[in-house]
């Protein structure tokens, strides 16, 4: 079986759709038909670019949303206002360098909205018209690959949309249990695998939960597993896939839990596939974390073996050798090469030049096959 490679997810949009997609995010007048040829378009193209480049788990780039994390607030009832966050624990000392990084990514216009009351779902339609285009894009393609779509984990959503309403983390996350469960049922239910982005799991040790001692954020994390594996009861866990990180930004991530920590954690979630960061310099060396761990049998392991917060370009051969750290640890068949992160987890914001995303997903694919003769 040939190796298989994807991406995180979130793909540049480009300066055409990104003022659309604020536009839409601030609640400002758009053209609704032109925001959907726009990226109908996008999609398209984002499609046949990663098919091109050798990608055989492709997304739609989640080129309809905003960001990652925050486009529920469209979907869901419950959310108002915004709310500036404090800066990441590894980065609130140093103001110098998050002017400098600010400059380089662009600034984060997207809306921050907090919890403020009860969250119902009121609109799918979104994911309606994600599906469709997304569909429409796979059709033009003479063979169908392997495709997933992304959706925000019930604890991410906490994480990003503080609360500001309900009387517990555990009373939150049981509305968004029942709120985001048809967006996961009717990704699978379309012929899709469902990613869940849960970065909660990681990064939000030095964002979020800054302030917490390590105790009671793992508490929170149990938490956010145990809701993520009740709005997942009904989907066959090898339908589904999960990505943890410790945050797609450059900065000295000082700060990050280290993943021996976690690690118990994420494997009790449902998902077979875990997505995590693998390349970047903070977390290479916890292979070995991996290589110590009890992974059930039933578990992917989808290392991130090119990073995403980098212009260089990592040599087919170092691929090839990271994916041999993790073919050794649970064997080649379950093994899918993946990125650290996403290439445009918001609209407008992002180091990585897109001509460089599509040379780092064929250095992928490179890789992969050099590894694939070898093993």
């Amino acid at each position: 079986m040939t190796i298989a490679t994807t991406h995180v997810g979130s793909l540049p949009r480009g300066p055409e759709l990104t003022p659309l997609l604020l536009a839409r995010d601030h609640g400002e007048p758009y053209d609704a038909d032109a925001f959907d040829s726009a990226v109908q378009a996008a999609v398209a193209d984002a499609v046949e670019r990663q098919v091109a480049a050798g990608v055989t788990i492709v997304s739609d780039g989640e080129l309809g949303k905003v960001g990652y994390s925050t486009y529920m607030i469209e979907r869901l009832s419950g959310f108002g206002g915004h709310t500036d966050r404090k800066p990441a624990a590894d980065l609130a000392p140093l103001p110098e360098l998050r002017a400098k990084l600010a400059h380089i990514m662009g600034s984060q216009e997207f809306t921050r909205a907090s919890c403020i009351g009860d969250v119902r779902l009121v609109n799918l339609q979104p994911l309606h018209d994600d599906i469709r285009r997304f569909e429409a894009a796979l059709a033009k393609l003479p063979t169908r690959p392997r495709a997933f779509m992304n959706a925000a984990s019930p604890g991410l959503i906490t994480a990003f949309q503080v609360n500001r309403h309900y009387p517990s983390h555990e009373a939150y996350l049981a509305d968004l249990v029942t709120a985001m469960t048809p967006e996961y049922e009717a990704i699978v239910a379309a012929g899709f695998e469902l990613q869940l982005d849960c970065p909660d799991l990681a990064m939000s040790r030095h964002t979020g939960c800054q302030d917490m001692d390590e105790a009671d954020f793992l508490k929170v994390i149990e938490a956010n597993v145990e809701a993520l594996n009740a709005a997942t009861a009904g989907i066959d866990p090898a339908a589904m896939r999960m990505h943890v990180c410790w945050g797609n930004y450059e900065g000295p991530h000082d700060h990050d839990i280290p993943l021996e920590r976690i690690i118990d954690i994420v494997l009790r979630a449902r998902p077979a596939t875990i997505l995590f960061e693998a390349a970047n310099p903070r977390h290479e060396h916890e292979w070995k974390v991996w290589a110590g761990a009890r992974i059930p049998d039933d578990k992917l392991l989808a290392p991130g073996l090119i990073d995403t917060c980098s212009n260089y370009l990592e040599h087919p051969e170092l691929i090839a050798q990271r994916i041999e750290r993790f073919a050794a640890i649970v064997g080649k068949d379950r093994v899918v090469a993946s990125t650290d992160c996403g290439f445009g987890t918001f609209a407008g914001y992002g180091k990585i030049d897109p001509a460089i995303s599509w040379k780092k997903l064929a250095a992928l694919r490179e890789g992969a096959e050099i590894a694939e003769g070898r093993l």
